[in-house]
């Protein structure tokens, strides 16, 4: 079976949700293609993408899925005789299509927040918030597929509940990064991972990690509100962020006083330190499509504190404690109920055992029954 793989949403400078999923999921499914009788090639659009896919990938090189070719994808990429096509995206044009069509919407968040990407062009954003004014375009794009993927059973039951496709769902789950790879070398195999989560056990968190975006509806200002009354804490804000807005986030810590750290930005490396550190991950999302820092957290044995949502709940389970979104003391009691060393020890070992649920091999393969049809029978 020929199976094409759509990597161009791999980005080349650091990666978003998107690109981390397409280039996990890449490497999973090129060392599992090869025992399950898969014939696997990567379409790209940018040489330099070439560089983060498996070494000795064969790839394909056509268009930006920002093309004004991409409604013809699908009779560009009949040429290659695929049986199937997977995106992590739904842009493929499947006008003409002679193969197996596996399109991937992540979530419907976009749909309740509609303001696009700020590094896409104008007439993109523009084209952006005209296809999320209503769920008429997606459905349409999506019914052309075979099925339709998304990342969580969250998203599943929010695509039955408005109708968003005829076509059959699967579950590509998300996967957290292993974060203990990227600590040095000596340090990591010194201590190993079981050692590591007992010196998390044994050392209450002082350092508190939020890593996602300053968009309102993440309503980090809660966040930064609940320092005052964690004055031995300190909370760490890890990624980039405007001028803008990070005058107003000073603006809210003045006001109410507590240590926080912008950091603008932290590579993968210096994302594992820090949560390495006596810390815990903190998001009071007031919305999300999904939650991969949590994930990634409770897989390398950290606790987190999270608002209480239904999609938080699917990626932590038992492994984080939950609040209201909206208020800081809550926030803040949660934090020092982690001071606890048996709340600690339950939380973190919740976590682990949670996490193992979700691994990019078990994605990987799942991914392979679907293109071959096994899942809901091949079209």
């Amino acid at each position: 079976m020929r199976l094409i793989f759509d990597a161009r949403y791999i980005r080349t400078d650091f990666h978003d949700g998107i690109s981390r999923f397409s280039a996990e999921l890449a490497r999973a499914v090129a060392a599992a293609a090869p025992a399950a009788g898969v014939e696997l090639a990567f379409v790209i659009h940018d040489e330099a993408q070439r560089g983060l896919l498996p070494a000795g990938a064969r790839t394909l090189t056509i268009h930006a899925p920002t093309s004004v070719k991409e409604p013809f994808t699908a009779l560009i990429l009949n040429r290659y005789r695929p049986d199937a096509v997977f995106s992590p995206m739904q842009t493929i044009g499947s006008l003409g299509k002679r193969f197996r069509l596996i399109l991937t919407l992540h979530d419907t968040i976009y749909y309740r927040h509609r303001t696009p990407p700020r590094d896409l062009g104008w007439a993109v954003r523009l084209g952006w918030r005209v296809f999320h004014w209503s769920y008429v375009p997606q459905r349409l794009v999506l019914n052309r597929a075979d099925v339709v993927a998304t990342v969580s059973e969250t998203s599943a039951r929010e695509f039955a509940r408005v109708r968003l496709t005829r076509r059959p769902v699967v579950v590509l789950a998300n996967a957290p990064q292993r974060l203990a790879e990227l600590l040095p070398a000596s340090s990591e195999a010194d201590r190993g991972d079981d050692r590591a989560a007992r010196e998390r056990v044994d050392a209450a968190p002082r350092n508190i990690v939020y890593m996602g975006s300053f968009m309102p509806y993440k309503n980090v200002e809660t966040l930064v509100r609940a320092m005052r009354h964690l004055p031995e804490h300190t909370l760490h804000l890890l990624s980039r962020i405007s001028p803008q807005r990070e005058r107003e986030l000073e603006q809210v810590r003045d006001a109410t006083g507590g240590a926080v750290v912008f950091h603008r930005g932290v590579s993968d490396e210096a994302y594992a330190a820090l949560l390495d550190d006596r810390a815990l991950l903190a998001t009071l999302s007031l919305d999300e499509g999904y939650g991969l820092p949590i994930a990634e957290a409770l897989a390398f044995g950290v606790p987190a504190v999270v608002s209480d949502s239904e999609i938080f709940r699917e990626v932590a389970g038992e492994g984080a404690l939950y609040v209201p979104a909206t208020d800081p003391s809550a926030f803040a009691s949660a934090v020092t109920q982690l001071e606890d060393p048996v709340t600690r020890a339950r939380t973190i070992a919740a976590g682990l055992e949670h996490s193992r649920r979700f691994s990019w091999e078990r994605t990987a393969q799942q991914l392979l029954r679907t293109a071959r049809g096994e899942e809901f029978g091949a079209a």
